[in-house]
């Protein structure tokens, strides 16, 4: 059953990036419920057993999905508040295989240093689009993505295996997604003109991470 999920999950990704890349709204509408839930479902049968956290993300997740649906920044900032829930859902799953003593400190303030740049760089280069209103909880929001990558390549570096570098992958995949979107939805005149690289590196990101966790 965990594999028609996963079909599932193929199909509807398929036709939501066929649907990105033609800029087809409706179908794009359509389809976009059933990446995250026909995900869920894959998760929920092929982990044993499934851990709650990781469950509650993917939920978030789901409904972040649904929230940016609609058109408007107050559809914009719940969307944006349930994958914040999502991430930090996301911290707590892989804080389960994080060994804390075997990460030097130097690596953990390199990483917040780090992705803490990253954002206030890419920030540096939306400010001039953005709504004042949505600059700083979108700078927070960012932020706290990059605190999840961080967590997940903990999680590899306390047990450096495929599955932990797989989901530290797709971490990094969901930031890639992220920065992706804020470009296509306020710099109306940069290269991004489409959802197709948002929603392509989003759904292979999420994909990977849960792929990783089991």
């Amino acid at each position: 059953m965990n594999y028609v999920f996963l079909a599932a999950f193929v199909v509807s990704t398929a036709i939501h990036l066929y649907a990105s890349l033609k800029k087809n709204a409706k179908l794009r509408n359509v389809t976009k419920p059933f990446i995250l839930l026909s995900l869920f479902g894959f998760y929920a049968l092929s982990a044993n057993p499934p851990h709650w956290a990781i469950l509650l993300a993917l939920a978030f997740s789901w409904l972040g999905d649904v929230l940016l649906i609609p058109k408007g920044n107050q559809w914009f900032t719940a969307g944006g508040i349930a994958f914040m829930i999502s991430h930090a859902f996301f911290i707590v799953g892989y804080c389960k295989d994080i060994v804390f003593s075997s990460i030097p400190i130097a690596v953990i303030v390199l990483l917040g240093v780090f992705f803490a740049a990253a954002v206030t760089f890419i920030f540096s280069k939306l400010k001039p689009h953005l709504p004042k209103a949505l600059f700083y909880p979108m700078f927070l929001y960012l932020l706290i993505n990059g605190a999840m990558n961080c967590f997940a390549i903990f999680r590899c570096i306390s047990n450096p295996t495929p599955a932990t570098v797989t989901t530290a992958i797709g971490a990094a995949l969901f930031f890639v997604s992220d920065t992706s979107l804020f470009f296509v939805r306020f710099k109306k005149d940069g290269r991004l003109q489409t959802h197709f690289l948002v929603m392509l590196t989003y759904s292979i990101g999420e994909f990977l991470i849960v792929l990783g966790l089991l």
